[in-house]
């Protein structure tokens, strides 16, 4: 096989990349012309994988390392050799396997990791661990747990199968005359998908809906969450109060007699149970268009008007991911099906909803013709985990019992940490509460590129590769995509691929071939395309053979479902295509939610106040921080990079507010401000918009977090909104994040601005 020669390819989640080198080193990595429309993400990673904060040799806490307690996140390190550092680890796993049992060891690392098949750190990591006996798992995702919870009860099935089978953006296109957008439809975050975005599509097909005619409706406290091109109709709702809005839609269609009751009869259950409900039956209160308006701040008018149209028109009901990640945040799902199923066009072309539009690239746009072959993990013998979303409860609340879709279950007791892939101190809720978390096991381990706040909190910290460091095969989740990944310069200092590790460490458990079965890191990689190839070949693709793929270029192929229009067959026979929940129907009333006697969760679509208006926060801190994926970078991944740094304000991140908000406070563009509430406060830039509505200010996620212990609250000094957020999570149903629920306060600073110090390594000592 012959050595491909630069530019070297390589994938990523939000796209195809060239790697420039000169002398063995990354300069550039740029778009790849496969792709019409890149992403400008890639000029992050050279400046980053470059940067003073890369991880160069292994590294051990100070005071851990000396049997001290100590505290992390603010203890220096020892840099020591890589036998030192797999001694340690080796010590550590077996220790308390004969403790403590495997029940004791956390591996839940969530993240987005490399987007290469093999070098894929939560896969490698549970596949070693597997190897050791196993370790307690995390369950569900930061993007879209409520769904993945609470959908399978509504529509049955998967979620994640939900938005594989999503309406094509073409099929709107063709047939749609009104899309409502609740959340708004943020480019930024179509930017990336799980696994690659080898084409960005969504805004061309986008480009479509506007030439034929098709009218947006822009329901976001953010006028830009649709994008211009799209000439939408805004109406900025207060946040978190989009299921009021949709009950006073849902009430307006029922009392004027437009809702499709054949519809309701045929495909679904329990409308009966909610409509006594929505009209107050239950419980005295009318959901009706005058309640709604008052609820969420939309004229009343508004709202009527767009019930009328959406009644009259080919409709689709577009909801983001974002909804559900607040108070009670099951509950816009719930609604957007019921509002849906009134409407009677689900299993239309171009009618129904979409849950989920915008939380990648794919969605509604593409999706693959096979599934490619994973590192297999084996087995895990430990079938204990928690939901996603509540580690620091774990580690504050070792043994106590909480409710989780419909369970009783209880927190283990963990004295392992080990988080690969990710950084939990950018996308965990309430950080302060997480750092407290945090300094309760007794070993913390973290494979890293950077010096991230995650590494920081770590006792061992292994420097570990990128993946433009390392060859692999990139094929997304949904992509329909091959791409071979070619190393295009050797890991710096001393820095080891993942898989190396673990083959060492294995070794000093008796455990190599068990974990490596005999093979090289690129012995794997071989073995998985040619599985993969394997499987396109049974499915009807010819596919390069090993030699010719590694040495030639991307490889598509055709899009399976082009027309495809979501739970369409279900539409055409409910008999013959019966949905897999216990009725064979849309469960707009479930019996089995209901069972879980949760005060919050009546079996039906509810309307819950937020927490923190419920208490009155809101009045102490009268602006709702909105925050979501930011346009410079992936969640936090290389926020070091020159793209990411460009959009800082004196090196903060940029926090937008209407400009009646900033005058009030004698806020100005471009000044730094503090953003705080009873949980924590930061520092970020301020950037004075019209495109945010009044009472609202927005920071993107993904800061690297970097706490001033100098300070009141150990301000962040960087702009992380994680300090703000609590750590409730939507309710007991689901139990998922919650962090778009905060009100803050937002003063000018006055005094003198700190340096950001979370780019440079922490201190490193030498041992006593």
């Amino acid at each position: 096989m012959s050595s491909p020669k630069p530019p070297f390819l390589t994938s990523s989640h939000w796209g195809i990349g060239l790697v420039d080198t000169k002398d063995g080193r990354i300069t550039s990595v740029r778009g790849h012309e496969f792709d019409p429309e890149p992403s400008s993400l890639n000029s992050n990673i050279a400046d980053s994988v470059n940067g003073k904060a890369r991880v160069l040799r292994p590294a051990v806490r100070k005071s851990w390392l000396e049997g001290k307690k100590g505290e992390r996140g603010r203890d220096a390190f020892v840099e020591v050799s890589w036998e030192t550092a797999l001694d340690l680890i080796a010590k550590e796993v077996t220790h308390l396997k004969h403790t403590h049992g495997n029940g004791a060891i956390f591996a839940g690392s969530y993240g987005w990791a490399s987007a290469g098949r093999f070098h894929h750190a939560q896969s490698q990591l549970k596949r070693f661990l597997n190897t050791q006996g196993g370790f307690v798992r995390s369950e569900g995702n930061y993007s879209y747990n409520a769904a993945l919870v609470a959908m399978p009860h509504i529509i049955g099935g998967s979620y994640r199968g939900h938005i594989v089978q999503a309406t094509r953006w073409t099929v709107i296109a063709q047939h749609t005359e009104l899309v409502v957008l609740f959340g708004g439809l943020p480019m930024r975050n179509t930017q990336i998908c799980d696994g690659g975005n080898s084409k960005h599509r969504l805004a061309g097909n986008l480009a479509k809906c506007v030439e034929n005619g098709v009218n947006f409706v822009n329901l976001s406290p953010l006028r830009r969450d649709a994008d211009a091109s799209l000439a939408a109709q805004w109406l900025p709702p207060k946040p978190g109060t989009d299921v009021a809005v949709m009950m006073g839609l849902a009430h307006t269609l029922l009392v004027e007699g437009l809702h499709d009751t054949a519809f309701l009869d045929r495909y679904t259950v329990g409308f009966d149970r909610f409509a006594r409900y929505l009209t107050g039956k239950a419980d005295g209160v009318v959901k009706d268009a005058d309640w709604a308006a008052d609820i969420s701040g939309i004229a009343v008018e508004k709202l009527r008007e767009l019930a009328r149209e959406m009644a009259s028109k080919r409709t689709m009901i577009s909801t983001v991911a974002g909804l559900q990640r607040a108070d009670w945040g099951e509950q816009p799902l719930w609604m957007t099906v019921t509002l849906a199923a009134m409407l009677g066009q689900i299993g239309l072309p171009g009618g129904g909803y979409t849950i989920g539009s915008a939380v990648n690239g794919h969605i509604g746009n593409i999706s693959r013709p096979f599934r490619p072959s994973p590192l297999p993990q084996g087995v895990n013998p430990i079938a204990d985990f928690i939901p996603v979303a509540m580690i620091s409860e774990m580690l504050l609340n070792p043994g106590a019992s909480y409710r989780y879709d419909g369970q009783t279950r209880q927190f283990p007791d963990i004295r392992m940490v080990w988080w690969v892939g990710g950084n939990p101190f950018h996308h965990h809720q309430d950080l302060n509460r997480l750092r407290q978390a945090f300094q309760r096991p007794e070993t913390v381990i973290v494979n890293e590129i950077n010096w991230t706040a995650t590494a920081r909190h770590a006792d061992i910290v292994l420097p570990v590769s990128t993946s433009q460091e390392r060859m692999d095969m990139g094929m997304g989740q949904t992509d329909n995509v091959i791409v071979p990944m070619q190393a295009a310069a050797a890991p710096p200092g001393q820095a080891r691929h993942e898989y190396d590790i673990y083959t060492k460490l294995a070794a000093k458990l008796n455990s190599k071939h068990a974990f490596t079965e005999g093979l090289s890191a690129d012995q794997w990689v071989e073995r998985l395309y040619n599985e993969t190839r394997d499987t396109g070949v049974a499915a009807g693709y010819d596919l390069p053979d090993w030699a010719a793929f590694m040495a030639g270029t991307i490889v598509e192929l055709p899009d399976p479902t082009p027309d495809q229009v979501f739970l369409a067959d279900f539409r055409a026979d409910p008999v013959a295509h019966p949905r897999p929940t216990p009725s064979g129907r849309i469960e707009l009333y479930s019996e089995t939610v209901a069972g879980f006697a949760l005060p919050e969760c009546q079996g039906h679509a509810s309307w819950v106040v937020p927490h923190d208006v419920a208490l009155g926060l809101h009045l102490t801190y009268p602006l709702a921080l909105l925050s979501g994926q930011p346009k410079t970078r992936l969640h936090s991944q290389f926020d070091n990079g020159a793209l990411s740094l460009s959009h800082k304000i004196k090196g903060r991140e940029p926090v937008m507010l209407n400009r009646t908000d900033a005058a009030a406070r004698g806020i100005s563009d471009g000044d730094i401000v503090e953003i705080f509430n009873d949980r924590g406060r930061c520092l970020a830039g301020a950037r004075v918009s019209d495109d945010i509505a009044p009472g609202n200010v927005f920071l993107w996620t993904g800061a690297w977090y970097d706490p001033d212990f100098t300070a009141p609250d150990h301000r962040d000094r960087h702009g992380n909104p994680n300090v703000l957020t609590h750590d409730k999570r939507t309710s007991a149903f689901s139990q998922s994040p919650a962090a778009h629920s905060a009100y803050v306060q937002v003063q000018k600073f006055r005094g003198i601005v700190p340096e950001i110090t979370v780019f440079k390594p922490p201190q490193m000592v030498d041992q006593d």
